[in-house]
């Protein structure tokens, strides 16, 4: 199932998202508005609305998203990190946050920020709790998780060199795009992550080249933390992450979810 969070008429509601989400069909897509909230039982009201008459949002709004750094090998070469010991383990995860206020939706812009001359795009799978979870076993790792979404980890790479630390080259306003909306019927083991800026392609790589699945980066985070409903993990980025300029259209695409599109604005 697809499920959306999306305002109409100045309502907030979430909605089943009906018909094929190929680009291109996003004209015959319709909405079948939820009895009550994705994160406990509810029911398809059997009222529905065409796409096209609503606006989607984040498919969420998180307590908090824990995004993962340096999960890709390849990403992390072209930046210049090692992800391996000597005996070639891979170093424990890379955990920050980035706060709610940086969360926008599909047709969200992003904004350049005022104090940074180097943003960049990064393209990711989002995984979304589903219910209150701590210190999860890896073989309950997907009763915890409501489904998967697209997400950009937009860095101020500058401003995340020069100050050594990522509160603000990664949690500025608009920095965390998500959506269009949430699937959860997805076996997430082996997928194709692509970012177009402009239309032309950036980034191509496949969740398969993780160095920690999603149940080792569950087990780690839920080892320090309670995720609560509706918290977000991003996953990390594959190789070939560079520059947004203002008025840039990104696009993340990702097999068996759909397209996350915002364009880059000029900070007011």
């Amino acid at each position: 199932m697809r499920i959306a969070r999306f305002s109409i008429d100045g309502n907030v509601a979430f909605g089943a998202v009906e018909g094929d989400a190929a680009p291109g069909n996003e004209a015959s897509l319709v909405l079948d508005i939820i009895k009550g909230i994705p994160f406990a039982d509810f029911e398809l009201s059997g009222t529905k609305v065409p796409l096209s008459k609503v606006r989607l949002l984040p498919p969420v709004l998180p307590n908090k998203v824990v995004a993962i750094g340096r999960n890709y090998a390849e990403h992390a070469a072209e930046l210049g990190n090692a992800i391996f010991d000597e005996q070639g383990r891979p170093d424990a995860p890379i955990t920050f946050f980035k706060p709610s206020t940086s969360v926008v939706g599909p047709g969200d812009p992003i904004t350049y920020p005022s104090f940074s001359q180097d943003l960049h795009h990064e393209a990711e799978l989002a995984v979304v709790i589903g219910r209150m979870c701590r210190e999860v076993p890896r073989e309950r790792v997907k009763d915890v998780i409501l489904g998967y979404t697209c997400a950009n980890d937009v860095t101020a790479r500058d401003v995340q060199q020069r100050e050594k630390q990522w509160a603000r080259a990664k949690g500025f306003d608009s920095s965390c795009p998500l959506g269009p909306w949430i699937e959860t019927d997805l076996d997430p083991g082996d997928l194709t992550i692509q970012c177009t800026v402009n239309g032309q392609q950036r980034q191509l790589g496949r969740t398969s080249d993780m160095v920690r699945s999603i149940e080792d980066l569950v087990v780690h985070i839920t080892e320090a933390m309670t995720l609560l409903p509706g918290d977000v993990i991003l996953t990390g980025t594959p190789a070939g992450v560079g520059p947004l300029n203002v008025g840039d259209e990104v696009a993340v695409t990702i097999e068996g979810i759909g397209t996350l599109t915002n364009k880059v604005i000029k900070r007011g």
